[in-house]
């Protein structure tokens, strides 16, 4: 489903209003599962990359990143995500025999930086990290899940969005109140350029109550590709199509066509095969994502360029003084089997 336009209208209009009722339910519901919950508590620190609101907002992106700083200090750390869009259960440790369809489209990206744990019980993966010899996990997304005790909770934003009209679904994009949400958190991280950085600290600063604010951007990696003129046909499926597609005319590729698919919409052959015939016939390339080529038949995946993003923080200052806490200071090699 896409987000209707008018969760992320300020002014709200009358469908929030009337769906008011309905999300004051949604909430409710979320408050008494998170109340009654049962958290496993890890042996090791546990780190969540969640968000509020429903939709992309670069929790993948974060996850990565951060995987790399703590393989960097020598952490042995392993991600644990529920595989959306795959249809195995796990525990499962992701690997290079895996589909999208078995395991979904963000674990096998991240089991690039990392060992990577599918399972629809999040405490089941942990447990399964921990005795694959984990140092620390990061959950990717399960923020809202009481099934594992969080260390460190980081909620991801994109600052261009923010929160929406604020409320939750059906009548807005969030999965619970702002004000609930960020009582169980560390920090927030805004993503998004200087412009969309400001906007989001005018708009929600105060609910933020001194809670730090991390502030951060996707950008493209350098990967020697002339961009600038490349006739393209640009699809994606992720959260914020268009986000993607502007970021390649950023670069000055020439987009003659975009396709806008669900998020971790099934790309299976009869599609990839209609993408490229209407690429042949504007004479163009085709172009995604690192995520929606992760989706594409193994067989058409070299016929289609691929535009990978990085996370880039304004200060990691933060970030690494809560690891320390943690106690993930720099300790030798990965352990990782």
């Amino acid at each position: 489903m896409r987000a209707p336009p008018w969760w992320y209208d300020p002014r709200g209009g009358w469908p929030a209003r009337l769906l008011a009722p309905l999300g004051a339910l949604y909430a409710g519901a979320t408050a008494r599962r998170l109340a009654r919950g049962v958290p496993h508590r890890s042996s090791g620190p546990v780190i969540c990359v969640g968000n509020l609101d429903a939709g992309g907002s670069g929790k993948t992106p974060t996850t990565m990143a951060l995987a790399m700083r703590l393989s960097g200090r020598g952490v042995a750390v392993h991600v644990v995500s529920r595989g959306h869009g795959g249809r195995l259960a796990g525990p499962v440790r992701v690997g290079p025999g895996h589909g999208a369809g078995e395991v979904g489209d963000e674990p096998l990206l991240l089991s690039a930086f990392a060992p990577v744990w599918v399972a629809k019980d999040r405490a089941a993966g942990v447990r399964a990290a921990e005795a694959a010899g984990a140092g620390a996990v990061l959950l990717d997304d399960g923020f809202q899940n009481p099934g594992v005790a969080k260390d460190l909770s980081l909620v991801v934003v994109d600052a261009a969005r923010g929160w929406g009209n604020g409320r939750p679904i059906p009548a807005g994009p969030l999965r619970e109140g702002v004000a609930a949400g960020l009582s169980r958190a560390d920090a927030v991280l805004a993503i998004g350029d200087a412009a969309a950085q400001d906007d989001f600290v005018r708009r929600w600063g105060p609910a933020l109550s001194g809670l730090p604010l991390l502030r951060g951007e996707l950008r493209p990696l350098p990967t020697g590709m002339p961009w600038a003129g490349l006739r393209a046909v640009a699809f994606a499926g992720i959260g914020q199509p268009e986000r993607f597609f502007a970021t390649l005319r950023g670069l000055g590729a020439e987009l003659v066509a975009t396709r806008a698919f669900d998020d971790h919409q099934p790309l299976g052959p009869a599609l990839a095969q209609r993408l490229l015939a209407d690429a042949a016939r504007l004479g163009a390339q085709l172009v995604t994502t690192e995520k929606d080529a992760a989706r594409l038949p193994p067989a058409l995946r070299a016929r289609v360029l691929t535009l990978p993003v990085r996370l880039e923080l304004e200060d990691w200052g933060p970030i690494d003084a809560a690891l320390d806490r943690l106690g993930l200071q720099a300790q030798g090699s990965d352990r990782s089997p």
